[in-house]
């Protein structure tokens, strides 16, 4: 771990130049640029609003920003974690010329998504001032949540990142296991439909818990219990554990698979 603060610290300006690289890479060339990553959960958001309105609107209060907010933490989660899948591979030649830490890939790619994937948040405002939803001091407390999503993030991405290099198949049992996260988060029905039986198991699906604790913050102005707090960081930190410590075993053996 002190190598890695170490090395964190002394390469700083280039991992800020690779986070900066990214996110200019994903809006090269695109006539409205940055207002994508607010226009498209919008529209995502209105396509869903019209297709299970007649099912949930009734059973969930403010199902707009409810579908939003679970579609923006779901996509953040989904896209950010797929880029650091690829990005030791991606960036092979580059690894081969020069040395860079390789653990800034995987973080870089991280980094730089979660951040589009922050700029997308704005698009709650307007819905929110649409819906009449009120503004209040518990909204600021959104912050806990992002918080854990982000180390979240890089203890899973850490782990793909790793095992890409060995075995390319791994994308396509994640696309498969991202489904399944999709449809266990409640994203766009009402956790009430639930069996009671089930709930355990969809309880320990982290991002369950931090999309809960995102629309509580944010649409029902309650402050998530410190169990909730607790949980969600401890399932962070091991993971982020586990993924550092597959990754500097692992490490010195991508050159022979790039």
């Amino acid at each position: 771990m002190r190598t890695y603060l170490s090395n964190f610290y002394k390469y700083k300006d280039l991992i800020i130049e690779l986070i900066r690289k990214d996110i200019k890479l994903k809006y090269r060339n695109s006539f409205l640029g940055l207002l994508w990553s607010i226009l498209n959960p919008l529209l995502f958001m209105l396509v869903l609003t019209i297709i299970f309105s007649e099912l949930f609107s009734s059973s969930i209060e403010n199902f707009p920003i409810y579908v939003l907010t679970g579609r923006l933490l779901y996509s953040c989660f989904s896209e950010t974690t797929n880029f650091a899948m690829q990005s030791v591979v991606t960036n092979a030649t580059l690894m081969k010329k020069v040395y860079v830490p390789k653990y800034f890939f995987p973080i870089s790619r991280i980094f730089s998504s979660f951040i589009n994937s922050l700029l997308s948040m704005f698009s709650i405002i307007p819905v929110m001032l649409f819906s009449g939803l009120p503004l209040d001091t518990t909204n600021l407390l959104v912050v806990f949540p992002l918080f854990y999503l982000l180390l979240f993030c890089i203890g899973i991405g850490l782990i793909l990142s790793t095992v890409y290099v060995f075995f390319r198949d791994i994308q396509h049992i994640y696309s498969l296991f991202l489904v399944i996260v999709m449809y266990a988060s409640a994203i766009f029905y009402p956790v009430d439909i639930i069996p009671e039986r089930f709930m355990p198991i969809i309880q320990m699906n982290p991002l369950f818990g931090i999309v809960e604790m995102f629309r509580d913050t944010l649409i029902y102005h309650t402050v998530p219990s410190i169990g909730a707090h607790l949980f969600s960081l401890i399932y962070s930190i091991v993971l982020i554990l586990i993924g550092l410590f597959l990754f500097y075993r692992k490490q010195d053996k991508f050159i022979f698979y790039l």
